[in-house]
């Protein structure tokens, strides 16, 4: 794409080294954690219609790697060559607005012509704000659904999850049996996408379903040794190692290339389904019940201004504009809107002609309206990467799932207790 700009860990080195010339005022460039070319259609359609009416002006997007993409920001910024604009996890979100790296955005929204603030509940707006500030655009906030091969699920002899929804039978056991029942016949079973014995916190996707969570609700004590989590740990090492219907440490699989039978993300990721020959019978159902009952879980994303950017002010008109109703309702094909006028089956359904009504309203709508995020919480980073160091003993097939845990929280205990 003529504005795809691939650089991770090169930027600062490129800018240091005067092989890329400073970016010009009226340059705006937008960071993002999303490759995909009909992401990228259509956030170039949005620039090009706020391009033509500001001369001058040119928008690129900088489509930088998922797995470390807080790391790459935050070196851009402090090489000097930050983004005018970027997309946040919800997760690292507090550290940008605490240490003053965003540019305020309320006076900006307010004085946008038809923009209507009110149309944004409290609830959406609370994880991008500090102290009564708005420092980010509730991007998206989507819910985490399992997409479906339903022709290797019947070719495993198994029933599909739409059948054992219609008998009340959709639950975690089920659904790892299922994809148990697959991998007996060579394919991969089910993939929590992106965790790949990294990101433990897309775990989430599962353990939220027995009511377990990484730390207290006031988030001082770490509560992976908690019954829950260790239950809900075991449930997931048992699938991974005696039932093998996960994939393994080191097992490279892609449900959207058709090697597993099921995978749980996001509705953003429907543009990724095969086409033509490649093609299979989908489909997206809800997250299975857990032993603590029905439950869903978000992913949230907001955009910020980079308050270090050469023209924060013409940055925020940007987001302003690309946030604006009629642009959101083009957006909500792949990022569920905060917006709550637009939050519906009949606009979800336009934006979303891959998707049915029944999984928009199953998936989306509950979703957004039930759905639990991760905890927000000060240095969320080095809390991240001393989980994921720490869980390393768990992945392999003779761990002390408990002991692991326990482990776990001796180490992440002082961090959560200073911050």
């Amino acid at each position: 794409m003529r504005r795809s700009i691939v650089k991770i860990a090169m930027a600062g080195f490129l800018v240091t080294s005067g092989l890329v010339s400073p970016a010009l005022s009226q340059e705006l460039r937008m960071a993002i954690w999303s490759a995909n070319e009909a992401h990228l259609a259509l956030f170039n359609e949005i620039a090009d219609e706020f391009e033509a009416s500001h001369p001058g002006v040119k928008i690129t997007y900088d489509s930088l790697a998922y797995e470390g993409y807080a790391t790459t920001l935050t070196t851009q910024i402090a090489g000097g060559n930050p983004p005018d604009l970027a997309w946040l996890f919800d997760t690292t979100a507090p550290d940008f607005m605490a240490a003053g790296a965003l540019y305020p955005l309320t006076e900006t929204f307010a004085n946008t012509e038809g923009y209507d603030m009110g149309d944004f509940p409290p609830a959406t707006l609370t994880a991008w704000s500090h102290e009564g500030v708005q420092y980010l655009y509730p991007f998206s906030t989507s819910p985490f659904g399992v997409f479906v091969n339903n022709d290797m699920i019947r070719a495993a002899g198994a029933k599909t999850p739409a059948e054992m929804i219609a008998a009340g039978e959709w639950n975690w056991d089920n659904a790892i049996a299922t994809a148990a029942k697959v991998a007996a016949t060579g394919k991969q079973g089910l993939i929590i996408r992106d965790f790949e014995y990294k990101a433990w916190e897309n775990l989430a996707e599962v353990y939220t379903g027995w009511n377990a969570y990484p730390w207290s609700k006031d988030t001082k004590s770490c509560a992976f040794a908690s019954p829950e989590m260790v239950d809900a740990m075991r449930f997931i090492h048992d699938a991974i190692f005696v039932k093998k219907a996960m994939p393994g440490p080191g097992v490279s699989a892609d449900f959207f290339a058709g090697d597993a039978a099921m995978t749980t993300t996001q509705i953003s990721r429907a543009a990724l389904l095969p086409k033509g020959d490649k093609a299979f019978d989908w489909d997206l159902v809800p997250l299975p019940t857990g032993p603590a009952g029905d439950y869903a879980v978000t992913g949230r994303a907001g955009i910020g201004v980079m308050a270090s950017g050469k023209n924060p002010k013409l940055a925020a008109e940007f987001l302003a504009f690309f946030s604006s109703k009629p642009n959101v309702a083009k957006l909500a094909r792949f990022f569920p809107p905060a917006r709550q006028s637009l939050l519906t089956a009949d606009v979800l359904a336009a934006a979303n002609p891959l998707l049915s009504r029944k999984q928009i309203e199953a998936v989306v709508i509950r979703g957004v309206a039930t759905g639990q995020s991760t905890q927000q919480v000060l240095n969320f980073a080095r809390l991240q990467q001393t989980v994921r160091a720490s869980l390393d003993g768990l992945w392999r097939p003779d761990a002390d799932v408990a002991a692991v845990l326990q482990a776990l929280c001796g180490r992440l205990d002082p961090l959560l207790a200073a911050n």
